[in-house]
């Protein structure tokens, strides 16, 4: 064969591939951009996976003890979004937490920065987050 053609093969190969690369976001997960800030919401917020058990137990007494109406909670799912994901990384060191650590669910509380007895601030698992509501809801 002719070198030309060859060459000319080669070129309409790395084209095509190029096209479908940009096309499918192919190289943004090989090269990933630098994480840009996302800013951390005020207020309380709960830390959720989409699918995860203890979180369906912590959102099934929300519903049932209409938390939504009593304590004013901003909710983050972080197994499916990014920036939640990057907000829980901030946050998570404020709690002593390390990044091996991390669990959902995931309750912050900013307010309680500082409080004696340790650093109150998160709550992690169903059942620690569950008593937070109960006592943030004056539930019995």
């Amino acid at each position: 064969m002719n070198k030309t053609i060859v060459i000319t093969i080669l070129l309409i190969i790395l084209a095509g591939f190029l096209f479908w690369g940009f096309q499918t976001d192919f190289f943004s997960k090989i090269f990933p951009g630098p994480v840009k800030p996302v800013a951390v919401p005020e207020g309380i917020i709960l830390f959720y996976g989409e699918g995860c058990s203890h979180c369906k137990i912590v959102d099934d007494f929300i519903s049932q003890n209409k938390i939504a109406d009593k304590v004013k909670l901003t909710h983050l799912e972080v197994w499916y979004n990014k920036d939640n994901q990057t907000i829980l990384g901030e946050v998570a060191p404020k709690c002593g937490i390390t990044s091996s650590q991390i669990g959902v669910p995931l309750l912050y509380d900013p307010a309680r920065l500082g409080e004696a007895g340790g650093n109150n601030k998160c709550y992690t698992g169903d059942v620690d987050v569950i008593n937070f509501l109960k006592n943030a809801a004056n539930i019995k």
